[in-house]
């Protein structure tokens, strides 16, 4: 069992339905979750913080078993926006006007977001292993194009990325989160038949593919028209040491720039997948960070 004492639910959010578990007890910590995964990716670290917080791990709408909502021409239901006012909704529902928040790739940019819009919901943020979206896309070099192929992959107008996923979307799966870790890691086999079991569905590919679509247009739109606000919380800023962020980019410098608060940060011993790849160092740097 992955979420031993967790309880699963479902709670409506901004027009999806979110699949979350919830377990532990203390002040409320939002883990969100990154691509191509589920909130699964956190069983390594959650139970553990369940000890000292209310742990909520959403599936983000269009991931995992949350709701997919119809996406539009400016892919607005993919928005972080969107998903931002989902968790916003989800954690009020559950008694929680105001959370501390840790979110890792997709999930980071969603917490981004959220802190930008929700001010006043967010007492601490921690962000896993990104640059914020649009310093990325304007920045962007061929060592990051390279390795991060997949932002353009997935862009493209429907349906290529979804038919050329979906031919075989174990093997994608394999392939792209094996060039992400780093040698020798291996997923917990109950993780990783959640993560496949999930992404195997079209219509999770497709909406994995609206959230990219969504990250190269409105979401830069949304970015531009706030380039004046500043994240008002806390930051902390980690990264694998073995991973492209790492190698590319000043990754805290990056954030200093985007927050009013204090930044503080450091890289782990892993690839992308913090939690699962070094979660005693993860999980001491959340707890340190995230401790009153």
């Amino acid at each position: 069992m992955l979420f031993p004492g967790f309880e699963q639910k479902r709670i409506a959010g901004e027009g999806a339905e979110i699949n979350l578990r919830v377990g532990g007890k203390g002040p409320p910590l939002l883990l969100l979750h990154g691509y191509p995964q589920t909130h699964a990716m956190w069983h390594r670290i959650a139970p553990r913080l369940a000890e000292t917080y209310t742990i909520v791990c959403p599936d983000l709408r269009g991931y995992g078993d949350s709701g997919r909502p119809p996406t539009d021409e400016r892919h607005s239901p993919y928005a972080k926006r969107a998903m931002a006012a989902d968790m916003v909704a989800v954690m009020k529902a559950l008694g929680f006007p105001r959370f501390r928040l840790a979110g890792h790739d997709r999930g980071g940019r969603v917490s981004h977001r959220l802190a930008l819009d929700h001010p006043q919901a967010v007492e601490k943020l921690a962000v896993l292993d990104i640059i914020p979206t649009r310093t990325l896309f304007e920045t962007v070099n061929q060592q990051v194009a390279t390795g991060y192929y997949h932002w353009f992959f997935l862009i493209q107008p429907f349906d290529m990325p979804e038919r050329m996923i979906g031919s075989d979307p174990e093997y994608y799966l394999r392939r792209k989160t094996g060039q992400w870790s780093g040698a020798g890691f291996g997923f917990d086999p109950e993780a990783w038949a959640d993560y496949v079991r999930c992404f195997s569905d079209p219509a999770t590919i497709h909406a994995s593919c609206e959230d990219y679509r969504a990250a190269a247009s409105i979401d830069l739109e949304h970015d531009r028209a706030d380039e004046d606000k500043r994240i008002a919380c806390p930051l902390l800023v980690l990264w694998g040491e073995k991973g492209l962020m790492h190698k590319a980019y000043d990754v805290i410098g990056t954030w200093r720039g985007k927050a009013a608060a204090s930044v503080d940060g450091q890289a782990v011993p892993s690839g992308h997948f913090l939690p699962e790849e070094a979660p005693e160092e993860t999980l001491q740097a959340l707890q340190r960070f995230f401790a009153d």
